[in-house]
């Protein structure tokens, strides 16, 4: 298996294109199927065992809410 590069990155995106996404994430997770994204040109899959959080942030000046996918990476 070939290495991967760590990575953080952040992607904004138009409503429309962020509520897509979410609805195909939400119908895989439903069905308990894997779920493929492109990220700033890198197809990530998601395997439907993904621990699923949701994270809140709050500082001085902004709030965050960041709903998350957490998988294990196969060696």
């Amino acid at each position: 298996m070939v290495k991967k590069k760590r990575r953080d990155i952040v992607r904004e995106y138009p409503k429309k294109q962020f509520i897509e996404k979410l609805r195909r994430l939400a119908d895989c997770l439903e069905k308990d199927e894997v779920f493929r994204i492109q990220i700033a040109g890198e197809r990530i899959t998601i395997p439907p065992h993904a621990v699923i959080n949701i994270e809140h942030e709050r500082g001085k000046q902004a709030e965050e809410v960041e709903f998350q996918l957490l998988w294990k990476i196969a060696e």
